[in-house]
């Protein structure tokens, strides 16, 4: 990595906080300070502070025994309570605490109150299916309110939550079940999505079938949800209805509070090949730190905001940004189930202004796609509500930085670009809004208590304007507490490389500017070696979206005899100028743009104009899929993805 192009796009554009934001942020550089007066010190102020502790710690951070942190871990809380219980008892359970919006229009306003109501009866139904401390429940529904109640309520009893994304196919879901040894399943016979029922029970009773009888055959009873109306089939005894469940449970339910260190969930990351890889996150710690960014990077006021995060609860960002964070913090947030274009390209805008939405946190390449389809359908919906917006999932582009600030923001709201992970648990490198002054495309700082750096390969620091390793220098509240079953894994996927500094390694590319200040070059492993000269697939990716005539771009590396590896482009073209420029054309002057802006190196060997890329729901690329075809190989598996047949459609454009 330390002869990787240290070059990135040259971005002076600089957006200072209007006084207004700033004199009404919840942040302010005081944090700085006081985190780096005292870092441990800083987080036990915010965990007080933040939560509500049956047992108050004494100790703040174990780390004698690394990289197997423990944090608070003396106290004993409530994840449920913090969340749900302690805003009815001040005097807010009338708020509304999740707005729904169904993608058949189908809308439920839910009070805290009420919220509270259902997670104790669905609490009760866990325990009268013997679920109880310690024990692992899968949950597999929709974007619905249940997923929330389901995830609350296991954290209620002090139960193992394991989200599986909605859109993953019965084997993986059999090896999350398996992996963890379930007890319980919760599901739906379907959900809506794309204008039609996706059905969910099936993929259950698939990834159930024919199991044996060996230690994993661990799987008692599954939950159905009624929520598409489709056809199922029912196995008597296994099977049970969720409104019967809760029909028949105790209204009455008191939160008991479990240790810190006890595990709130296992979410095991998107991609996985081979043993799926359990990350696991306990309750004190992380809820603190959810709470914290929420508040802090967010800017989150709870009596007065509305707040979405468009991701899917299946992943780490619906878990901290959907649920944990927001509910404890007491917020208001939209839910929505269906896709960003049904029924209609302006569903989002159009939510936004029923709604009156005052945060929005969304992808970047949610935020391409929109930019592909051109600003005059969000320009037909009032967005004035919009006070800020977020970012997450992947480096942003300058130019759609620009876009979401102009034509989402009005040109005026601030925009907090988060990097994190699945095994952060929460935000780490972000703007401060209020106290940052934004750079279009950077990550920028980390947050006050983050120890983040940038090193070569032998864990050396890099000079500012250089590129090299993004690493965590010291533990941090929400982090990951162990891969499910595996502790040698854990250590040696995220600790071994630099063992001796005792950094954890994030498996990303980054450098700090002039500023000290972080650009993510994204994942190493997509990173290319084009002539002995490493590439970033961000750097170039960043360059054809500059180009005005470009909505989107992923860039993978493809092998070449001459070169080793050779840049290749899939670019979507803005709808406005496809009928006026040939593909041809349009691919030539790509490729001389991408030499001028980055050098000759970085000029793309072959570039593709297609109208799609493939995605995950989170909005993730998946390039993996790209390089399978670039390299002439047959499309890998894509049941990850939110449209499988786009592969299908991707390989007949490039042949």
């Amino acid at each position: 990595m330390s002869s990787q192009i240290d070059h990135l796009l040259d971005e002076g554009r600089r957006f200072a906080p209007s006084p207004a934001f700033a004199a009404q942020a919840n942040g302010t550089s005081d944090l700085y300070k006081r985190a780096a007066a005292d870092r441990e010190e800083f987080w036990a102020d915010q965990a007080r502070d933040l939560l509500h502790w049956h047992t108050p710690f004494t100790q703040t951070l174990d780390w004698s025994n690394p990289p197997f942190a423990k944090w608070f871990d003396d106290g004993q809380l409530s994840v449920a309570y913090n969340c749900l219980d302690r805003h009815v008892e001040a005097g807010n359970g009338d708020r509304v605490a999740i707005l729904f919006e169904g993608e058949s229009g189908d809308e439920r306003r839910i009070t805290y109150a009420e919220l509270t109501a259902e997670v104790k009866k669905a609490a009760n139904m866990l325990e009268s299916l013997g679920i109880g401390h310690g024990d692992r429940v899968a949950i597999y529904l929709p974007m619905i309110p249940e997923a929330a109640i389901a995830m609350l309520a296991c954290a209620r009893v002090g139960a193992i939550h394991s989200v599986v994304f909605g859109g993953f196919s019965a084997d993986s879901l059999r090896s999350r079940v398996d992996d963890a040894a379930a007890r319980l399943v919760i599901t739906a016979d379907g959900g809506y999505r794309k204008g039609r029922v996706s059905p969910l029970k099936p993929a259950v009773d698939m990834a159930l079938a024919d199991r044996g009888t060996g230690p994993q055959e661990t799987v008692e009873h599954v939950v159905v949800v009624k929520r598409g109306g489709n056809d199922i089939d029912w196995t008597e005894g296994r099977d049970l209805w969720w409104h019967d469940m809760l029909e028949q449970a105790d209204a009455e339910h008191e939160a008991q509070p479990f240790p810190a260190e006890n595990p709130l969930y296992i979410l095991y990351t998107s991609g996985t090949t081979g043993k799926p890889k359990g990350v696991v996150h306990t309750s004190g710690g992380y809820l603190t730190q959810a709470v914290f960014t929420n508040k802090y990077v967010l800017d989150i006021h709870p009596d007065s905001d509305v707040f979405w995060c468009t991701a899917d609860i299946g992943w780490v960002t619906g878990h901290t940004y959907v649920v944990y964070g927001p509910l404890a913090l007491g917020a208001t947030q939209v839910m929505y189930e269906g896709t960003p274009d049904t029924p209609h390209p302006g569903r989002w805008w159009e939510l936004i202004q029923k709604y009156g939405v005052s945060i929005l946190y969304t992808a970047p390449t949610a935020i391409r796609s929109f930019m592909k389809q051109g600003r005059q359908i969000p320009q037909q919906f009032d967005l004035s509500s919009i006070r800020l917006l977020g970012s997450v999932g992947e480096p942003i582009n300058p130019e759609a930085w620009i876009w979401y600030r102009d034509i989402i923001g009005g040109g005026e709201a601030p925009i907090v670009d988060t990097w994190w992970q699945t095994e952060t648990g929460a935000a780490m490198i972000a703007a401060l809004p209020g106290v940052t002054d934004a750079k279009p495309g950077a990550a920028q700082v980390p947050l006050p208590g983050i120890s983040v750096d940038v090193v070569d390969e032998t864990g050396h620091q890099v000079p500012n304007g250089k590129g090299g390793l993004l690493v965590l220098t010291e533990p941090w509240p929400a982090m990951l507490r162990g891969v499910w079953g595996d502790p040698e894994r854990f250590k040696e996927t995220y600790w071994e490389k630099f063992a001796d500094q005792g950094y954890y390694f994030a498996g990303d590319g980054a450098r700090k500017d002039e500023d000290s200040e972080i650009w993510l070059l994204g994942r190493v492993d997509d990173v290319m070696n084009v002539s002995g000269h490493r590439l970033s697939t961000t750097e170039i990716e960043s360059a054809l979206v500059a180009h005005e005539s470009t909505a989107e771009a992923a860039v993978v590396g493809a092998k070449d005899d001459t070169t080793g590896e050779a840049v290749v482009a899939f670019v979507i073209i803005k709808e406005s100028y496809l009928s006026a420029h040939s593909p041809e054309g349009l691919a030539g002057t790509l490729r001389q743009w991408v030499s001028q802006q980055i050098g000759a190196i970085a000029r793309p060997r072959d570039i593709y104009i297609v109208s799609e890329l493939p995605k995950t729901r989170s909005g993730k690329i998946m390039r993996r899929l790209l390089r399978d075809v670039a390299d002439g190989r047959e499309v890998g598996d894509t049941t990850t993805l939110a449209d499988t047949a786009v592969m299908s459609i991707i390989s007949a454009q490039v042949k």
